[in-house]
């Protein structure tokens, strides 16, 4: 979910090469604002990975427009996107967009929201949402992934992976004493297997019979494989044309997992003919000449696959999360130790660990969390080493339900605001998600 959120700029200085501009910090993030911004002023901050609304970018003079000339006449953001990105201006991070609390006076009483508060809607007014880009017209997708239509579900036990929110804006999350462990973000397509009751067929009393219904649904135990939101009963069409190679690491677990057991597992590097699962960017636009240098002209995200499956195979699959379920709907999650050992059991892959510890006692256990996280979260990706990691990944153990918030570096995100720039190439999987559920 995305929302906006009502916080103070800090850390208030000049920009270092913008004489009218200034840079300040809402949740560690940096933002570019005018010089009329106030330290500490109370404000709204859009992260990045959102669109305003209409009406808001209107009434804020957001929108980029020309005069009858054709020469810019004002605003910046794209009419029809409006989405908020992560770049660099003029050699400074923009890590989202800080407006002073006056730009929601045409949408409420202003003197009744206060810090903390979060926004999307303000008197039935879209002021934010996420922004998932919109598919070209003329890349089709595949039919194909039609259970979700069906009047009784695949699996009803098949569960969905929870959403996982951004870390600096969950850090009260955290509590002294708690178990973290951080694991690398991988950049590629969820997918989830399990061993569950699966719709066999249906059994027709006479009266069905003779009013042609179809009757009462069967279950038995069986495989199911799905995405992060719809359940696959073939593995054609969908947001990729075809979901064949998905159907290789499903057929992994076939006669692995026990009874009721889920595992939720990224895959990353390239379809089976040849395509990147997540877009590829060419690095000259990220406008940092110490990142071409660092990771060549192009960011492919291979995580060591090969698309020609020579050298190596065209995709992988790496496990994040595990869970047991009953046959009365009660899901336990297995924690990351047990996960693990079951994954070494089964002979398959899951996503690296890269720090575990205790939260020591804090003003702030969730600011002490995140100092650790940014340990880990930059740099080249430790699989595939020929392009940035995507970040990681903060799980709190000691809870009884799947807790986890994500932090992404800056050029990832950057990254991923150029991909999001050219709508028809298989970039976001909320996009694949959209394509999806069509």
């Amino acid at each position: 979910m995305y929302n906006a959120f009502v916080t103070r700029i800090k850390n208030l200085r000049k920009h270092s090469n913008a004489d009218r501009l200034l840079c300040g910090e809402c949740f560690g993030n940096t933002v570019i604002v005018g010089l009329d911004t106030q330290p500490d002023e109370l404000g709204v901050y859009f992260p990045v990975d959102g669109q305003l609304g209409v009406e808001f970018a209107q009434k804020n003079d957001l929108l980029r427009r020309k005069d009858e000339n054709g020469s810019p006449a004002g605003g910046y953001l794209d009419p029809e996107k409006r989405n908020i990105k992560a770049l660099k201006l003029r050699g400074e991070k923009s890590d989202g967009l800080f407006m002073p609390l006056s730009s929601l006076a045409d949408f409420t009483d202003i003197s009744q929201l206060k810090e903390g508060d979060t926004i999307t809607q303000l008197n039935g007014v879209t002021i934010c949402e996420k922004y998932i880009p919109v598919r070209k017209k003329g890349n089709s997708v595949g039919a194909g992934n039609r259970t979700r239509k069906r009047k009784d579900p695949i699996s009803p036990l098949f569960m969905e992976h929870a959403d996982t929110e951004q870390l600096p804006y969950n850090l009260s999350a955290f509590h002294q004493g708690d178990l973290v462990e951080i694991t690398l973000k991988m950049h590629g397509t969820s997918q989830r297997t399990g061993y569950l009751p699966v719709l066999s067929g249906y059994k027709k009393s006479f009266m069905d019979k003779l009013l042609r219904r179809p009757g009462k649904p069967i279950y038995d135990w069986g495989y199911v494989t799905g995405t992060r939101r719809v359940v696959l009963d073939t593995f054609d069409g969908g947001f990729y044309g075809s979901n064949a190679f998905r159907e290789q690491h499903a057929k992994v677990f076939e006669g692995k997992l026990h009874k009721g057991e889920t595992v939720y597992y990224e895959v990353v590097g390239f379809t089976d003919d040849g395509t990147p699962i997540m877009a590829s960017c060419d690095n000259k636009k990220v406008g940092d000449k110490e990142f071409v240098k660092q990771y060549g002209k192009q960011t492919v995200f291979s995580f060591g696959c090969d698309p020609n499956g020579v050298d190596a195979p065209k995709s992988a699959f790496y496990v994040y999360r595990m869970t047991t379920t009953n046959e009365d709907g009660d899901v336990v999650e297995y924690p990351p130790f047990f996960m693990r050992y079951r994954c070494e059991q089964m002979g398959v892959n899951c996503v690296p660990l890269l720090w575990s510890g205790f939260v020591p006692e804090s003003d702030s256990p969730g600011e002490w969390v995140k100092t650790v996280a940014e340990c880990y979260y930059d740099g080249a990706d430790p699989i595939g080493k020929s392009h940035v990691r995507e970040g990681v990944v903060c799980r709190i153990v000691n809870r009884p339900k799947f807790t986890a918030y994500k932090h992404k570096n800056f050029a990832f995100k950057v990254l991923e605001g150029i991909i999001k720039e050219v709508a028809s190439a298989p970039d976001m999987e909320e996009s694949q998600e959209v394509a999806d559920a069509a």
